[in-house]
């Protein structure tokens, strides 16, 4: 690890202390700031760690994987949603589909996925069992760019809400560290896949073992403990106006079309 890393994770330490503290005391203005700062600092530590990641995979050697998928482009990723139990970004989506599963996802495929997924519901309503579907941000109820959730998963844990990123960050590293955790011999993807998690995570790594999915599992769920009453409240808020105001499509593809009729008001 670098100095450079070494010395974001102290920084995202001493931030994530004096979050709690502000909260504690009721400072919500300290608290606010601190939190963009938090957020900029953890957006450099995934870039650092993204870099450390290349490094690494450089080293190790690669199995080899049958050049086909064995399963349709969105079988792949509702089973990559569902492992990981939250909201993802293409990106993650690709990285947990390459860990645990054989054959190729396409970049450029997943872009379009989305669209066709709201094509084939708007033809023939609920025909297939589930649905690919962006989630749908708290204050506008509109598609949250680059992030894919699964049509039967409750409207809360579609709902991205001011806290969402992090409490889908820790619940999506819990449900991975147990998984890999259940493996008899994890693969070198899946244990680095598991690594990025756990060094965006206060003491996920400590202890004389290091980093373990124990150790991951453990460390998220303290951090989860402290967000998870706040960001199920904005949840739970927006899913009730969405059930009120939405229909079914928009309830599944987002409010596309309120905000444009609102304005020529």
């Amino acid at each position: 690890m670098t100095e450079a890393a070494e010395a974001l994770e102290r920084r995202i330490d001493e931030l994530r202390t004096a979050v709690r503290q502000a909260v504690s005391a009721g400072d919500t203005e300290r608290a606010r700031a601190l939190r963009a700062e938090l957020r900029r600092v953890e957006n450099e530590w995934d870039l650092a760690l993204d870099d450390i990641a290349e490094q690494q995979a450089e080293k190790a050697a690669a199995p080899a994987r049958p050049s086909a998928p064995l399963l349709p482009l969105r079988e792949q990723v509702h089973q990559a949603l569902v492992l990981l139990g939250a909201p993802a970004a293409p990106k993650l989506i690709i990285a947990v589909h390459e860990a645990f599963q054989v054959g190729e996802m396409v970049p450029a495929r997943l872009t379009s996925l989305r669209r066709d997924e709201e094509r084939s519901f708007r033809s023939a309503p609920n025909s297939r069992p589930y649905y690919l579907c962006p989630a749908l941000t708290h204050d506008l109820l509109a598609p949250a760019r680059g992030l894919l959730a699964v049509s039967t998963w409750p409207m809360e844990r579609r709902i991205v809400g001011p806290l969402s990123p992090r409490v889908d960050f820790l619940t999506s590293a819990i449900r991975l560290a147990e998984h890999v955790g259940r493996l008899p011999n994890p693969s070198p993807a899946a244990l680095r896949l598991l690594w990025r998690f756990a060094a965006n995570i206060p003491d996920a790594a400590a202890g004389v073992d290091g980093m373990t999915p124990s150790s991951v599992a453990t460390a998220a769920r303290a951090e989860l403990d402290i967000h998870t009453d706040a960001d199920r409240s904005h949840r739970e808020a927006a899913a009730k106006r969405a059930k009120r105001q939405l229909d079914d499509v928009q309830q599944l593809f987002g409010n596309v079309l309120r905000d444009v009729g609102a304005a020529a008001q």
